[in-house]
């Protein structure tokens, strides 16, 4: 059976019924109510639930091993990225909200490195939800915080003439649009991108044999660099969410 890298990488980013798990192995073919993306997309979840439920022990002294490693993430979040952006009080009471977006994120990427798996990120409907869930916040959250009229004012800067205001004002609040956008794209272009290129790599391998055999070498190292743009990219997806919120919280800063 001829092995075609293309309509294997093709088939394996699908978010279809059938996964795809590996060239010359058959297809799983999951529920009607299931794809691909939604089961893994449920296996991260159960993923985080069972770290944060069983494997982190919140105790009285100092703690030790994963929970010290879980923990150091939390405050880094917590101070460097939610509190920075929105201050001690918006911020700790957002802090949950960018730790779920943060895990979340890294769980889903690092997971996605796996061959044989899909990198749930990778499908631009998610990065879609991701994306909206910030723009609410920034949107809902503002007026819930500070007022409609608060909220319209942040499109109306004062001291700005009437004729500039006619041009700055739609481009102010279709910039907030923009914003959501951006994230939505950032986390689905890169991730999908680097997926990509690790299964084009081992396909190598597969057509030639073993005389591609040091490709494999090249394909780990561009691995090891993907384990840190997935930190990368779960970093960069939460500090611009806590800046856009930000923004909208407290635009006189």
């Amino acid at each position: 059976m001829e092995f075609d890298p293309a309509k294997y990488i093709i088939k394996h980013l699908q978010n279809s019924h059938a996964w795809h798990p590996a060239p010359f192995l058959p297809a799983v073919h999951l529920p009607s109510f299931l794809t691909v993306h939604t089961l893994f997309l449920l296996v991260v979840s159960c993923l985080l639930i069972f770290i944060f439920g069983f494997v982190y022990k919140k105790t009285a002294g100092v703690p030790t091993g994963m929970t010290n490693l879980l923990e150091m993430f939390v405050v880094f979040i917590r101070d460097e990225i939610s509190i920075a952006c929105l201050g001690p009080e918006d911020g700790r009471k957002m802090t949950p909200l960018f730790c779920t977006y943060f895990f979340f994120i890294l769980m889903s990427n690092l997971l996605g490195l796996i061959p044989v798996f899909p990198t749930v990120t990778s499908n631009v409907s998610l990065t879609c939800g991701l994306a909206l869930s910030v723009l609410s916040f920034m949107i809902l959250g503002s007026i819930y915080k500070n007022g409609f009229v608060h909220f319209i004012k942040i499109f109306v800067p004062s001291g700005v003439p009437l004729p500039v205001l006619l041009i700055l004002t739609p481009i102010e609040f279709m910039g907030v649009f923009i914003k959501a956008f951006a994230l939505m794209i950032r986390l689905f272009a890169n991730m999908l991108a680097g997926h990509i290129v690790i299964l084009a790599i081992l396909s190598l391998v597969v057509i030639l044999g073993l005389v591609a055999l040091p490709v494999v070498f090249l394909a780990v190292f561009i691995s090891l660099l993907e384990v840190f743009v997935s930190f990368l990219q779960a970093y960069i997806f939460t500090l611009l969410s806590a800046l856009f919120i930000g923004q909208m919280y407290h635009p006189e800063h």
